[in-house]
């Protein structure tokens, strides 16, 4: 379906004499302030949707999100809903839907985010205290102040502004869906999706929970790479031996481990997996030294890989080890290891299935186990890549709200870390049109200590999203569409 400017867009009538962006700007600037209150309020709450974690704080996450919701006056009904985990006899985290029924043939947009945060890592490297909002050089630290819970705030923000340009009664059809457990592999979502479907169908869906190439510079996220994460154990011993008694002539399977883990990768640090596929796209210019400010690469310490640095990311595969099992350094003695287990994140590139990539890993693994150590692989997860259709009549809406937003031209960028349920979307909503935004630059560390969000950033995306708001709200179906 596709939809053009409607032939009248409501105003007060004490606004007439303003044009439509001025009072939207207006509207934003006035609301910012109650924005971040209310975003420092969300990331007090500890959220973290993992078992380990106080699971009651999510759902007091929900709770204040959905009030959030309420308080727009804007939606027909708010609920906090929770979905089965396939045919676990699980149930998923709770999650806020919000909906509100377009008018007089306006368009719908589905607006995304999550309220769940990683955990907080080492607290002592933190240098205020995750879950207490600290504002320092024009950034709000404090876990999920970026990720995503500022991403909420700008959905929030920007629906308060198109109640305010509107005298509350906005055309344009409304849902607002905020997830309560993205960080913990949205193992509910499909369900939820499926369950809520008929709610949730949309013109546009606006997923905010990316980033923008800077501060200053706005970007659409049009490619994203998948994933595919898997445990590895490897067992060589029946019981712990003496190093001394027994070193040098059996292999202790933090050995054999190392030698496995390191036939991963070439010496320049490439993945050298066969099967691993590479997307063959351009990519903007991103100099050493930028990447060195952004990551924080240490002097002498040189970057790994091939080609442009921005090819690396967005569009060849990366594998990490994200964790090891094995005796901490305070407790080591001198034994020979029976067994050692590590988790390993792949991402893969936009184009092959996680599936397959997964595939090739497995392959990869089992034939190169050293010493014949005996190998198990388990605990397997995978999410598919994704690539926006930039054709699209919102694909344009988007970028000249941005450009309007931030007062500079957005870039299309792709993104080398995952949203796995966009494939969701994507199979469930083929129709609609998906923008991915977000409100995070280079130095916002999502999923890091001091994990933070630049305060002008996130009033040029509330601004941003707001106007693109108020040019749906302005839009109908064209005839025979």
């Amino acid at each position: 379906m596709t939809f053009e400017q409607a032939p009248n867009l409501s105003m007060n009538d004490s606004d007439e004499a303003l044009s439509a962006d001025e009072r939207i700007r207006a509207a934003v600037a006035g609301g910012i302030p109650s924005a971040l209150a209310d975003l420092g309020q969300l990331v007090r709450i500890p959220s973290i949707a993992w078992p380990s974690f106080d699971q009651t704080q999510v759902r007091r996450s929900a709770e204040a999100v959905a009030a959030l919701a309420e308080q727009t006056g804007l939606f027909d009904q708010v609920r906090i809903t929770d979905a089965p985990i396939g045919d676990t006899g699980e149930r998923g985290q709770p999650a806020v839907l919000a909906t509100r029924a377009a008018k007089n043939g306006r368009p719908t947009i589905l607006l995304y985010a999550h309220h769940d945060v990683q955990p907080t890592g080492r607290e002592d490297e933190w240098l205020s205290p995750p879950f207490e909002p600290t504002v320092r050089d024009g950034r709000l630290y404090g876990r999920g102040a970026a990720d995503d819970k500022a991403g909420i705030m700008a959905h929030i923000g920007a629906l308060r502004a198109l109640s305010d340009v509107t005298a509350g009664d906005p055309q344009v059809g409304l849902v607002l869906s905020i997830e309560g457990e993205e960080e913990f592999g949205s193992r509910s979502f499909a369900d939820f999706l499926r369950e809520n479907k008929e709610t949730l169908r949309a013109d546009v869906i606006v997923v905010a929970d990316s980033g923008n190439w800077d501060t200053e510079t706005p970007a659409l996220t049009v490619s994203l790479r998948g994933n595919a994460t898997m445990r590895i154990r490897i067992d060589t011993l029946g019981h712990a031996s003496h190093s001394g008694m027994f070193g040098g002539a059996v292999p202790d399977a933090m050995l054999a481990m190392i030698k496995l883990l390191g036939t991963l990768w070439s010496d320049d640090g490439s993945v050298a997996v066969e099967g691993l596929h590479v997307r063959d796209a351009a990519t903007p210019d991103y100099s050493e030294a930028q990447l060195r400010e952004d990551t924080g690469l240490l002097d002498g310490v040189h970057e790994i890989g091939t080609g442009s640095i921005m090819g690396r990311i967005w569009n060849k595969p990366a594998i990490t080890v994200t964790g090891v099992d094995f005796t901490d350094v305070a407790s080591a003695s001198n034994t020979l290891s029976k067994s050692v287990t590590a988790k390993i994140s792949a991402r893969v590139a936009p184009g092959q299935a996680a599936a397959d990539a997964f595939a090739a890993i497995e392959v990869h693994l089992r034939a190169n186990v050293p010493f014949g150590a005996h190998l198990v692989i388990d605990d397997v997860d995978t999410g598919e890549a994704f690539l926006v259709d930039t054709a699209g009549w919102a694909v344009e809406l988007a970028r000249t709200a941005l450009h309007d937003g931030y007062g500079v031209a957005p870039i299309d960028m792709g993104v080398g870390g995952s949203i796995p349920f966009i494939a969701d979307l994507v199979r469930e909503f083929p129709a609609a049109q998906i923008l991915v935004t977000g409100v995070e630059d280079p130095q916002s560390r999502a999923h890091s200590p001091n994990e933070s969000l630049h305060l002008a950033t996130f009033h040029n995306a509330t601004l941003s999203e707001a106007m693109l708001l108020q040019r749906l709200n302005g839009m109908q179906a064209t005839s025979g569409s």
